[in-house]
């Protein structure tokens, strides 16, 4: 966004979004226009259908600058919901800022498999869920909990995070969507605050225990995309040498949390689907351990029923 050239021709919403989309498209990125589009209505604080009804619109500098702020952010590769503080899942929209993962499509899966148990099946308080426990280990941003409490006004959720700046967001993310009445947060180790919880110091309580840990493998680290390995919060991506580092913790004590017939979901990379599938049948008190697949068809989530 050169101001010396083409002095006379105003910089309006229309040829803004060329020179992102040429930008964009120069380094590589995915969805050029897309992520134009994107940034132009958030800068604007209007819907995307807008910035055709209004193209000839001229920018003010403030609105140019912040967007000249922005897109070198983009062409450094940092994700298009950091540069606009927010990400959806479920159909729903979540803040989101570099203290916590991008949401993404996969970690669906979680959440369609709850609902769908909880609506077919007799003991998880029918279909809106009512009096249903379910643990959330590694809340991040929420967005699990808050998609399940979002679709059972019966239900309550525990989630767990290592980061209170995680929690944080969390929080913010819960009040956003009017649930936080529902859900409790705690602060610790994958199962650890678990223990000292009132609902379930008993243990054998919970309905559900889904979790989506760290489990990228150090193998497979050098790979990652520059937008995820450079910009998000690697404590929440790194699984260790094998990528179970903290799935197996959660395999090992996850089941004692868990009443009889009551479900465990873990989120994993899809190379290691298999075994960690393996680890929980291995471990006893669990039946019908299944690999449930993501959107593209790939192993992601670990899953199995307390016996």
């Amino acid at each position: 966004m050169k101001h010396s050239a083409q002095q006379s021709e105003p910089w309006t919403t229309r040829r803004l979004l060329a020179w992102m989309s040429d930008a964009f498209t120069k380094k590589g990125l995915d969805s050029p226009r897309l992520m134009a589009e994107l940034l132009m209505a958030h800068v604007l604080g209007c819907e995307r259908l807008k910035l055709y009804m209004e193209a000839d619109r001229p920018a003010t500098e403030l609105e140019r600058n912040t967007l000249r702020e922005l897109v070198g952010r983009a062409l450094k590769h940092e994700p298009i919901q950091y540069l606009v503080g927010e990400g959806w899942f479920f159909g729903l929209p979540f803040h989101v800022d570099r203290r916590v993962l991008v949401p993404r499509p996969a970690t669906e899966t979680i959440v369609q498999h709850v609902l769908q148990h909880v609506r077919a099946e007799p003991g998880f308080g029918g279909p809106k869920g009512e009096g249903v426990l379910i643990a959330d280990v590694c809340t991040g941003s929420g967005c699990i909990a808050v998609a399940i409490l979002k679709n059972l006004s019966g239900a309550r959720v525990v989630g767990t995070d290592v980061s209170r700046d995680a929690l944080e967001v969390a929080r913010l993310n819960a009040k956003r969507h009017g649930v936080l009445e529902r859900l409790d947060l705690l602060e610790g180790s994958l199962l650890e605050p678990l223990h000292e919880y009132p609902g379930t110091r008993g243990k054998g309580s919970l309905h559900f225990l889904v979790a989506n840990p760290p489990y990228i493998p150090d193998h497979e680290w050098d790979a990652v995309e520059p937008n995820v390995k450079d910009h998000e919060p690697g404590l929440a991506l790194r699984g260790g040498k094998d990528g179970l580092d903290l799935v197996r913790p959660l395999i090992e004590g996850g089941p004692e949390m868990v009443r009889r017939g009551g479900l465990i979901m873990i989120e994993t990379a899809a190379s290691t689907a298999k075994e960690a599938a393996e680890l929980l049948k291995k471990r006893g008190e669990v039946e019908g351990v299944e690999v449930l697949n993501d959107f593209e068809g790939l192993p992601r989530v670990v899953m199995g029923r307390r016996v």
